[in-house]
């Protein structure tokens, strides 16, 4: 990717379409789509005949097909499992069985999975303690089993328990090293844990409630658990011993991206749309984000003989669930001039929402204050995007940047960015329940990163309006961007609405964050050090 010579690998991210590509790998068996005779071979160079073309069924198509990947391994699709490797590989023979030459952008990631846990107290006073409650394994800790563990507090209440070497000078290896949060990163203190001996390595907040941390990175062997401020205190009482035992895996995994383009008249105003293609371990990730790459890949299908002014970009997302990993690591590989001939990028995360509301990303940022500056232009994706439900008569309302989605990359570096949504862990209101249906006071998508997201979980009706705007989005874009960075190229045949963003009939106030996308609040980790 960052290689110097122009090979296809190279020029097909930055824009260019000639050469060729060998993709190894095992492929799954799937036929294209069968929307029709007419859909199968035509041109659908305008709104009317590509959403003809782009239907639920065809979405659920693939959206099945992510299920069964799923089930057959291990009921998830997660970045750097077989269930990842089998979905990538579905969406590379589906692509070039319409036309699309695909490449697959290889990256090293931190993989973790906790499978199981466990923690009591032997002596003095037999005490079996709650996971989440009591304890919480870190992320990234190592595997193993200690039984009758001595506990040994490591210079607690220095403020810097554990964060040098010299501290375990008097360690005896083979016991549970007790340590206080402070001043250095968990991965210090754990690191000089294990080096000493110890079994394990507990760490005491010192703040009040539970310690939910994070190593950082794969590497500690041995395992790590946090615990609240007073049992730390309870720990520390001589000739205290416990059993611990997690069940983890911690290593560096390899994964993909999977991207393809639709050639324009000009690479040097790409237009692109993309979705993340992984689930969490939990669940098989129909909705998050088996909806928004199922939809990509219908629209894609259907534009595979289109001509547009503008190159079209389709990029499925690895590592999305685990920190935006996939879409920062092909940012971050192309050259200022590669990232000069995006012109936009399209995020589709979630469109089908069992208990939805219609939301879309905030580009003029009229609902909400920014978390970072949003880059001119995504005011212009986000009015296309309303003109679609403007003539629907459908209404929608805004939803913020939250950072939690794969636009943050791009608008990081100056692209213009937009996008649908249609609800999280986010609680519906009752101004939503009246304009979209569904039940107030509920999650938009109550199996969100969870097992019970899956094919019977979604609302049709969503799913079906949103895909069509998708369609709309990407064609309406692709031929022209004049609205979002002033470069002309030409209409889309046969029109498509515009309408004014001042005077909108179907928009709605928000009521409020709804976040967006993969990442939750709360799985976010503390790496350790000093208390704001």
């Amino acid at each position: 990717m960052t290689s110097t010579t122009p090979n296809r690998r190279t020029r097909l991210i930055a824009g260019s379409t000639a050469g060729a590509l060998a993709v190894a790998g095992a492929v799954l068996t799937a036929s294209p789509a069968a929307a029709g005779p007419s859909c199968d071979n035509r041109n659908n160079n305008t709104v009317a005949k590509l959403t003809e073309c782009v239907t639920v069924d065809g979405v659920l198509e693939h959206q099945k097909a992510f299920q069964a990947i799923a089930d057959a391994n291990g009921d998830n699709r997660a970045s750097g499992t077989p269930g990842y490797d089998a979905s990538a590989d579905y969406v590379q023979q589906r692509l070039e069985a319409a036309g699309y030459e695909v490449i697959r952008q290889a990256f090293d990631f931190p993989f973790f999975e906790l499978r199981d846990s466990s923690f009591s107290r032997v002596t003095p006073t037999a005490t079996t303690y709650e996971e989440g409650t009591d304890y919480v394994p870190m992320t990234y800790t190592g595997g193993g089993t200690v039984d009758d563990g001595v506990v040994t507090p490591v210079d607690l209440g220095s403020g810097t328990s554990g964060c040098e070497a010299a501290d375990f000078v008097a360690f005896p290896a083979g016991s549970v090293a007790l340590v206080q949060r402070g001043t250095c990163a968990f991965a210090i203190k754990a690191t000089n844990a294990e080096a000493a001996g110890a079994t394990a390595v507990v760490v005491a907040n010192n703040v009040e409630g539970p310690l939910n941390g994070t190593l950082g990175a794969p590497g500690i062997r041995i395992p790590v658990i946090g615990v609240p401020t007073a049992l730390g205190q309870e720990l520390g009482v001589a000739g205290t011993t416990v059993d611990l035992a997690v069940d983890a895996t911690s290593e560096t995994r390899t994964t993909e991206n999977v991207l393809a383009e639709l050639p324009g008249r000009t690479s040097d105003n790409v237009v692109m749309a993309g979705a993340h293609l992984d689930s969490v371990l939990a669940g098989p990730g129909i909705n998050d984000n088996g909806s928004g790459s199922a939809a990509i890949l219908d629209v894609a299908e259907s534009m595979a003989k289109v001509k547009p002014d503008n190159t079209v970009r389709f990029a499925w997302w690895g590592a999305e669930e685990l920190g935006l990993l996939g879409s920062t690591e092909y940012v971050e590989s192309l050259t200022p001039e590669q990232l000069s001939d995006i012109a936009l990028y399209l995020n589709f995360d979630m469109v089908g929402s069992p208990n939805f509301a219609r939301f879309i990303y905030d580009g003029d940022q009229s609902d909400f204050e920014a978390t970072a500056p949003v880059p001119d232009g995504s005011e212009q994706i986000e009015y296309v995007l309303e003109d679609f439900y403007e003539q629907r008569g459908l209404f929608y309302e805004g939803t913020e940047f939250s950072g939690r989605s794969d636009y943050q990359a791009f608008i990081n570096n100056g692209i213009p960015s937009g996008g649908l949504f249609t609800g999280a862990e986010g609680i519906k209101q009752a101004y939503q329940a009246e304009a979209y249906g569904g039940t107030a006071g509920l999650a938009y998508d109550p199996n969100y990163h969870q097992a019970g997201d899956t094919i019977d979980n979604l609302d049709l009706t969503a799913l079906d309006q949103n895909s069509d705007a998708i369609a709309y989005a990407v064609l309406t874009l692709a031929y022209t961007t004049e609205r979002v960075n002033g470069d002309r190229g030409t209409p889309v045949p046969g029109g498509t609405f515009e309408g004014d963003p001042t005077a909108r009939d179907y928009r709605i106030p928000s009521g409020g964050p709804a976040g967006g996308g993969g990442l939750t609040p709360g799985h976010d980790h503390d790496h350790g050090g000093e208390t704001a």
